[in-house]
């Protein structure tokens, strides 16, 4: 009588020749990945920068002064919160900008005019994040 074997699996060279295909397969799409968060960072840091901007701009119009913090914006309602820097995931880390000329006569100090993220990094666009 033939002796059959009856075992049924994967062989070593079976394993090794998938592992080391999906390596490969990661090795390609995880830079891909990196780029689309980093895309996608992005695109929430252009957006907090254009909604906290045009909340300054109409708080300073509403009540002829500018605010003097961000906390400023969400206490009077023009901001539901402080968002976080999708940079630096803080948010403390949001640089303002203080206007020199007052807009109007009734002022004693300047207010916040402008903000930029508080990141050192380049964007894809090869700007500072904190020049956006």
């Amino acid at each position: 009588m033939r002796n059959r074997r009856t075992q049924s699996g994967f062989t070593l060279i079976e394993l090794i020749i998938v592992m080391t295909i999906i390596a490969i397969l990661a090795t390609l799409a995880i830079p891909y990945f990196a780029a689309a968060v980093k895309h996608a960072r992005e695109a929430v840091l252009r957006e907090d920068l254009q909604t906290m901007r045009m909340a300054i701009d109409s708080y300073t119009m509403d009540k002829q002064k500018a605010p003097q913090s961000l906390d400023d914006l969400v206490q009077e309602g023009y901001l539901k919160a402080v968002p976080e820097d999708p940079m630096t995931h803080s948010k403390d880390t949001w640089v303002t900008d203080t206007s020199d000329a007052m807009s109007n006569v009734d002022e004693t100090e300047p207010g916040i005019s402008d903000i930029h993220s508080g990141s050192d990094e380049s964007g894809s666009d090869g700007q500072p994040y904190s020049s956006w």
